[in-house]
């Protein structure tokens, strides 16, 4: 009994903390005219006004969509906040939050006959009212003079995967590079990226999000494209983002471009 305390004691203790690191993102907003978006930041450590940083703008998927201006930490939050991450990489990190009446990007979500969920992706097109408020904001970040132009980075998983290929066409001159983890998007869009260094995941056997999309755009981006990478987990499921994010390489690889 003694044994089964403790080991609650120490669970919740690790909770507590954990949402005390969270807790080191600020809270923030972006609301002009019909565009708002709510978002948490993270400053580089011994932060300097006078100093420019890049800049990643970071999208969480469909699960953590809300209100709270909390739930999208809960899958990359912590990537940022190592000790090590923070010491090598000194960057400003932006996680938005899209509310749950809305989506990253202009997805068609369906079933077939057998009631499996269907997704198709839209070419061109307007984009949603969240991705309109994510673009207004995103231009208000780079407006500030502690932004570096040449460092500005997107990244996103699942849905936020979605809508880092979306934000990228629609933003392309922005950013230096980018990171999709089991996403997907309309090949035909492709043009529209095709110059920034992009590093795409995967999880094989991934039954939420079809890994055919992220082997369709890697495959058409390594005949067009400037730089792609693709990384297939051959057993992971649509949690890839755990093995992305354990990457050795994953950020040195990203802050290594500029624009």
């Amino acid at each position: 009994m003694k044994k089964i305390i403790l080991t609650i004691c120490i669970l919740f203790s690790v909770l507590f903390l954990n949402a005390q690191d969270l807790k080191k993102y600020d809270r923030g907003s972006y609301i002009k005219g019909k565009d708002s978006i709510y978002y948490r930041i993270l400053f580089p450590e011994n932060f300097n006004p006078d100093q420019k940083y890049p800049i990643i703008f970071f999208l969480h998927g469909s699960g953590e969509r809300g209100n709270d201006n909390a739930s999208q930490l809960v899958h990359g939050g912590k990537l940022f906040l190592k000790n090590e991450v923070r010491k090598n990489f000194p960057a400003i990190i932006v996680f938005p939050q899209c509310p749950s009446n809305d989506f990253w990007a202009n997805a068609n979500f369906e079933k077939d006959a057998k009631g499996k969920r269907k997704i198709s992706f839209v070419e061109g097109g307007k984009p949603t009212k969240i991705m309109h408020a994510l673009q207004g904001m995103v231009k208000n970040f780079l407006n500030k003079p502690y932004i570096n132009k040449e460092q500005v980075y997107v990244g996103g998983l699942s849905m936020g995967a979605m809508g880092t290929y979306e934000l990228l066409r629609r933003e392309r001159r922005k950013f230096a590079a980018a990171i999709a983890i089991c996403g997907g998007d309309n090949t035909n869009n492709i043009k529209k990226y095709q110059k920034i260094p992009l590093w795409i995941f995967h999880g094989a056997k991934d039954d939420v999000v079809d890994p055919a999309f992220s082997i369709a755009i890697a495959e058409r981006l390594k005949t067009v494209g400037d730089e792609v990478k693709f990384t297939l987990y051959p057993n992971a499921n649509h949690n890839s983002w755990d093995s992305a994010f354990a990457e050795p390489e994953l950020l040195s690889w990203l802050f290594s471009h500029k624009k």
